[in-house]
């Protein structure tokens, strides 16, 4: 296990401190935007896929994708935007959505993501406490930000007037592009998340520190791949919504940084999501527990013919996946290699990760039913919920994180700031969990999810496992009762 103990000056007390098993090497400290980064060197992929939408076909090569991004930025300075303005986007899963991420990052703006299919108020509450300049939406969800009193873009469809076209921004000249001053160390991002205290908060991401997330997500690839097996053949699902960090980076960024193929779906259903798998010939898809569930619980598999699935890897996340539901998908997708991953929005996506292919460079592959091993250059404790002491392993306690991809803040939210980060650094996950022997890493549950009973502090995820071990339970959701 890769731990050192380190002295805390204030206690007199031992620190304990996990990093990572893997492989010690320095990070590279990359002074780059983070479309800078993504796109250095992609020229000779400029007629390579890189977006294709599986609900129509149409699609964008890498030379398309980079010139419509610096004519989406040229477009976007031509209606006002300019450095440091934030730009919410209220869109579902489609191929241009990246885009306009992009283009609103060249040019300086800072990017927000909202939930379409969220109700109208929490949408204008986020557009309204972000402080938005421009709202990017479809005729669909028009009427939820109508309200709002910001210029609005329409994306697909007739614009309506007092709305701007997106054709606007992509026939813009991006020869025209104003020449933006942009710092690493700028916010790019703003996504929304409930933190540890259940209220959204928007999260302040830096270039820098999303740069460092995906060198610490690549480099961790790239101990468990050769470079030709993993940058230019993937071809991955792009199903999580892009709204959310898990969609923008772990799909997005980290897939065109690679010389990938994403593969834009909407929603999921079942059938489509099948069928998308085979039409697409994809390789990889990044998934959620809930999904995972219903292709192992449904009948609706039997009509597919399975063997025509050129799927070779699934990465499970944004929640624990129960060990024998992992079996059980494995027994269903024969050949497909399942892993996990543990993430936040607070720390630019990743802090765990692992796959069963790590074997291949003689690194011991992590357990099965963890989320993992720490990412390289993050470190990690575990803290006795009751008396904030760092723990052992094999002891459950609230898990912290501190490394170079932690967020800048809440966006004019000092005060929960403060009650997130405290004042050496260290991010507080809100999550229980603990790191074994070996350095494999568990996530038990929430910490405010915790049901104390008779002096024992009882995880509803263990019991939640124990109902669902049963084959006539679909699904299950334990919380406790105050007595």
């Amino acid at each position: 296990m890769a731990g050192k103990r380190d002295r805390d000056v204030d206690t007199e007390e031992e620190e304990i401190i996990f990093e990572s098993r893997l492989p010690s090497f320095e990070l590279p400290d990359v002074d780059m935007t983070l479309p800078e980064f993504v796109f250095d060197g992609f020229e000779p992929y400029a007629d390579k896929v890189a977006i294709v939408d599986s609900s129509d076909g149409r699609k964008y090569t890498y030379g398309e994708f980079t010139r419509l991004i610096k004519n989406t930025a040229s477009g976007l300075a031509s209606i006002g935007v300019k450095k440091g303005d934030v730009v919410c986007i209220v869109l579902p899963n489609v191929a241009e959505y990246y885009i306009l991420v992009f283009g609103i990052l060249t040019v300086g703006g800072i990017f927000s993501g909202c939930n379409p299919y969220a109700h109208s108020s929490e949408i204008q509450k986020q557009i309204q406490n972000s402080e938005a300049k421009l709202v990017i939406t479809d005729p669909t969800t028009l009427h939820k930000v109508m309200d709002i009193n910001v210029p609005i873009v329409i994306v697909g469809g007739e614009a309506p007037s007092n709305t701007i076209a997106v054709e606007t921004l992509f026939t813009a000249d991006g020869s025209k592009a104003p020449a933006v001053s942009i710092s690493p160390d700028d916010v790019c991002l703003l996504p929304y998340s409930s933190g540890t205290t259940g209220l959204q908060k928007g999260v302040m991401i830096t270039h820098r520190s999303m740069v460092s997330n995906l060198c610490q997500t690549l480099c961790q690839r790239q101990t468990r791949f050769s470079v030709e097996q993993l940058l230019p053949h993937e071809t991955i699902l792009g199903l999580m919504p892009f709204f959310h960090i898990y969609g923008i980076s772990g799909i997005g960024c980290a897939q065109f940084r690679s010389r990938g193929t994403v593969v834009v779906m909407e929603r999921y259903e079942i059938r489509r999501l099948l069928q998308v798998l085979i039409d697409y010939e994809v390789t990889f898809a990044p998934l959620v527990p809930p999904i995972i569930l219903s292709l192992v619980k449904s009948p609706i598999l039997e009509e597919f013919d399975l063997s025509a699935l050129k799927l070779r890897g699934i990465l499970c996340a944004a929640a624990p996946l129960r060990f024998d539901l992992q079996q059980a998908f494995e027994e269903k997708f024969p050949g497909v290699l399942m892993s996990q991953a543990y993430g936040l929005t607070e720390y630019s996506c990743a802090t765990m990760s692992f796959s069963p292919l790590m074997d291949g460079v003689n690194i011991m592959p992590a357990k099965q039913g963890s989320v993992g091993v720490i990412m390289i250059g993050t470190k990690v404790k575990f803290l006795d919920p009751s008396t904030g002491r760092s723990l052992p392993a094999n002891t459950h306690g609230e898990l912290c994180v501190k490394g170079p991809a932690t967020m800048r803040g809440y966006f004019k939210n000092a005060s929960a700031t403060e009650s997130i980060i405290d004042q050496d650094g260290w991010l507080h996950t809100g999550d229980i969990g603990y790191i074994d022997e070996d350095g494999d890493v568990f996530i038990v549950d929430r910490l405010k999810e915790l049901i104390k009973y008779k002096g024992f502090q009882v995880p509803p995820a263990e019991l939640e496992a124990l109902l669902l071990s049963h084959p006539a339970v679909t699904d299950a959701a334990v919380i406790g009762q105050v007595a």
